[in-house]
């Protein structure tokens, strides 16, 4: 089990974590043709769009209450139901994701009320899914979760399982916040390799995956899944939840559906993938495609190829909860040492994971953990980046945001396919920072073995 470091300073210097908000925000632009309405005021909406922009390199649809002065302290209902059906009655959306943020919840807004007002109103508008998300508590992976637990909670409705009668059988993925496009894309290949209909909530790779799309710019998400596949969630064979954040949207789909989920806190590296294969092979009785056998023996051959220059080499890495739990997963089974990390909150997942130790922190505490414990590579985004270039040390940009090199969404880091492509990055970042030659592996085994 790992020991977490509470945080012990009166303020974070150089955050790690970005807020709930963002996160729900970004869940809503994987459903079609809708659009998140942050219900605050204009800078944190503000925020949130460059976040995305700069990260994605794609417009971004986001509105806001736009809530002033008088509208906080006198309560900001009307500034709600306004933006609701000049929304609604304009841009026609899909699904309309009104989420709160720090201020509004603070004030006290009482969302839920407020759509009801709004049904009553406008009985045949569009979907509204209220989320609640304070950004004073959580990180962008929590927000993100509680956004999918609330589209569940607003669309699907109690009934039992049943199979459905068109086309291959259905498989419902929930991808965490910590998964690219590109990831998305990569399992929903996956999963249709074994004759399944994946349906992923929500599905990223149909709307940040950098495509073109033809016609005018629309001021909704250009793609992802729609509203009515959410609201037959119950005729899917199986669930497939990956991330630990998304435990209670699991637990609540199944308590709805009474469909049978599977869990995976990883879908990076050997294990994990051989795992998830498993699983899709019991689903759908049918044997691991050779297409996938022989990306498992790509993997293999990755890993003896780069062992030599990976294996007890010191990472620090800083991220959310589900972002390093996933990493781990791959470095551990390289031998790669984790003696400097920092998270962005704390949860059970981490603390029953194998680092060792965990700082609850910012990027401050990283750059002191890696002087202290002399790392050879940092992971993170593009704010550790900086931090590697005073360290003078290699770094390796993923998770959000990366704002500083094209193509990160397309990225994929997870099955077989996705963990030679990180082992050659890992290695290739390696020695392009070493000016020097590789210094000697030392084999773990004793010389009289090998005798």
């Amino acid at each position: 089990m790992a020991i977490l470091y509470q945080r012990k300073k009166a303020l974070a210097v150089r955050p790690v974590k970005s807020s709930q908000p963002v996160g729900a925000a970004l869940a809503f632009q994987g459903m079609d043709r809708a659009i998140p309405l942050l219900h605050g005021s204009q800078g944190c909406t503000a925020f949130a769009k460059v976040f995305f922009v700069r990260h994605f390199r794609e417009p971004i649809p986001l509105q806001t209450t736009a809530m002033d002065q008088v509208s906080t302290v006198m309560g900001g209902d009307d500034n709600i139901l306004e933006a609701l059906k000049t929304i609604s009655s304009g841009s026609r959306p899909g699904m309309i994701g009104l989420i709160t943020t720090g201020l509004t919840e603070i004030q006290g807004s009482d969302i839920r009320r407020v759509v009801k007002t709004f049904r009553e109103q406008a009985p045949t508008a569009t979907d509204v899914v209220p989320v609640a998300c304070p950004d004073f508590t959580g990180c962008l992976e929590t927000g993100y979760a509680r956004a999918v637990e609330a589209m569940i909670d607003t669309l699907v409705a109690e009934s039992g399982p049943r199979e459905s009668t068109d086309g291959p059988p259905r498989v419902t993925l929930l991808p965490g916040a910590h998964l690219t496009p590109g990831d998305v894309e990569a399992l929903k290949e996956m999963v249709a390799a074994f004759g399944l209909q994946p349906v992923a909530v929500p599905d990223l790779s149909l709307s940040l995956d950098g495509h073109l799309e033809p016609g005018p710019l629309t001021p909704l998400s250009p793609g992802g899944t729609p509203a009515a596949a959410v609201r037959d969630l119950a005729t899917a064979r199986a669930t497939l939840v990956f991330g630990d954040a998304l435990g209670p949207a699991a637990d609540l789909l199944r308590r709805r559906t009474g469909v049978a989920d599977y869990r995976f806190p990883a879908a990076m590296g050997l294990k994990a993938t051989d795992r998830l294969l498993t699983v899709l092979g019991d689903i759908s009785g049918q044997p691991v495609p050779e297409s996938l056998r022989r990306d498992r023996q790509r993997l293999l051959d990755a890993m003896l190829d780069t062992h030599f220059f990976l294996t007890h080499k010191r990472v620090g890495l800083a991220g959310d909860p589900d972002f390093l739990l996933g990493w781990r997963a791959l470095l551990g089974e390289m031998g790669l040492e984790t003696p400097a990390v920092v998270a962005s909150m704390g949860g059970e997942a981490l603390l029953g994971s194998d680092f060792g130790a965990i700082q609850i922190g910012d990027l401050e505490d990283l750059e002191d953990l890696a002087v202290r414990h002399g790392v050879d590579l940092l992971l993170g985004n593009s704010h550790v980046a900086e931090l590697a270039e005073r360290l003078d040390r290699p770094v390796l940009r993923c998770g959000y945001p990366v704002h500083d090199r094209l193509g990160m969404p397309l990225r994929s880091w997870v099955g077989y396919r996705g963990g030679w492509l990180v082992l050659f990055d890992l290695v290739n970042t390696l020695t392009a920072h070493d000016r020097q030659r590789v210094a000697p592996y030392r084999s773990v085994f004793p010389l009289a073995a090998a005798v």
